[in-house]
């Protein structure tokens, strides 16, 4: 028999060891150490396949290397090719994660449909069985009579399938069922999930191939599974959405090909995903009646700009340590920015609950909206509205300063072009040149801000 060699893994940053231990070193995480059994695999081992990029790689000098762009090919979707750098690569390796139900297999399952009318196209579904992958594509009303299909969870049956048939895309639904011969644990455990993705990655690589694995994901949010697999991949992305709201956010986390934490914005109807091709719209779907502690901001969602709401609500607390709640922001911030508040902008929160939320669902990573956050807050408190056609950007430093933002002049053009009237902006973004329709009013300090709006 063959020696099985044992090794410890970090499920989180993918390091090694050669006992187990409480702690990773690396990333200091506690009890994310597991085992990790490797067998002799004759059919992993070495292995190439027939393909364009199966020959042996020449050592080149830098200056060699041809610099023309790497062909792409579109999914079909807009908003899926626009989180993906521009389209489909061939012989990338794309890991698409989200929750259960948020419509991973439906996405994937149009683009294939899609895809297989030009170009031969493979679909491995280990979690249902092909009457069940079937039943959504006639109820989703899509052509099926090209798409291929196969009921399999081996990978070296997956690797005979797909040389016998050469798919130009190979969809794996999903990375967590599928197993090798020869490593002795469970399907979804750190072993089969880390070699199974790398020798369905090799076959992508080698023979150039769109390989598509579909990842569960944890009660976090994050990819489950060792860490090292989003390491092998070429391009990371969620599909995110809430059980009570029919549109679905696309994100990319990592892309080798194209700029990350690119947003895609689309709408769950029963005929599929539908892409937005104007997400602004919907996150600025506001009430026509005027009401304090609302105010709109601009964020950069990878190669676009994003018009969003921010509420907030400012209340008497009745407990002795008053509430600090922040919906789709930093709530660490947001303790920040009530300190600046207090102490530049001569507003005490001290003895008020403070509840800040980002409608919509979507998540803010930036500090563009630190301004828009702190005049809702001040609405709020003092019972004032903020005028319906103005936006607000602007990083609120420590000191009370209004510090710029990336791309500020666009994100004004963009607010002009949604209508909106009247901007404050960091003196170091107004534009240069006037836009028509648009009054910009530059700040340099959060007191001016606040004394606009009163």
């Amino acid at each position: 028999m063959a020696k099985v060699k044992t090794a410890y893994v970090c499920t989180d940053c993918g390091a090694e060891y050669g006992k187990w231990q409480g702690q990773c070193s690396d990333c200091g995480e506690w009890n994310t150490i597991s085992e990790f059994k490797v067998g002799k695999s004759s059919s992993s081992k070495g292995a190439r396949f027939e393909g364009y990029a199966g020959k042996l790689s020449e050592v080149q000098s830098l200056d060699q290397i041809n610099l023309e762009e790497q062909p792409r090919f579109t999914s079909g979707i807009g908003e899926f090719d626009r989180v993906l750098g521009g389209g489909l690569v061939p012989g990338s390796a794309i890991l698409i994660g989200g929750s259960p139900g948020a419509g991973k297999s439906t996405l994937l399952l149009q683009t294939m449909c899609y895809l297989a009318g030009s170009m031969p196209a493979l679909y491995i579904t280990g979690e249902e069985s092909l009457q069940q992958v079937a039943m959504r594509a006639t109820r989703l009303g899509i052509k099926t009579n090209n798409l291929q299909m196969l009921s399999e969870t081996n990978v070296e049956s997956i690797i005979a399938a797909a040389q016998k048939t050469q798919p130009k895309v190979l969809v794996v639904d999903s990375i967590q069922v599928v197993h090798m011969e020869g490593i002795e644990s469970a399907p979804g455990s750190v072993s089969q999930v880390r070699e199974s993705a790398a020798m369905l990655t090799r076959y992508a690589k080698q023979t150039g191939t769109v390989l598509f694995l579909v990842g569960h994901v944890t009660k976090e949010g994050s990819i489950a599974g060792p860490k090292v697999l989003e390491h092998m991949i070429d391009c990371s992305i969620m599909l995110d959405g809430s059980d009570d709201s029919r549109f679905r956010t696309l994100r990319g986390i990592k892309n080798r090909f194209g700029a990350v934490n690119e947003l895609g914005v689309f709408a769950m109807l029963e005929n599929g995903l539908k892409e937005v091709t104007n997400p602004s719209a919907i996150f600025l779907n506001r009430s026509e009646e005027q009401m304090p502690g609302s105010g709109v901001t601009v964020i950069w969602e990878g190669t676009r700009p994003l018009l969003i709401e921010l509420q907030a609500l400012v209340d008497e607390s009745q407990m002795s340590y008053p509430k600090r709640v922040a919906i789709g922001l930093d709530q660490n911030r947001l303790a920040m920015l009530l300190a600046v508040l207090h102490r530049h902008g001569g507003l005490h929160c001290g003895d008020q609950d403070v509840f800040v939320n980002v409608v919509g669902g979507v998540r803010v990573s930036e500090t563009s909206a630190d301004l828009a956050a702190l005049l809702a807050v001040v609405s709020s408190f003092r019972s004032i509205c903020l005028p319906q056609d103005m936006v607000i950007i602007g990083e609120v430093g420590l000191s009370g300063e209004i510090r710029p933002v990336p791309s500020g002049q666009e994100r004004v053009h963009e607010a002009a072009k949604h209508g909106f009237k009247r901007a404050i902006v960091p003196k170091a973004n107004a534009p240069k040149k006037p836009i028509d329709g648009m009054e910009v009013i530059a700040v340099q300090k959060l007191s001016e801000a606040l004394n606009i709006i009163g």
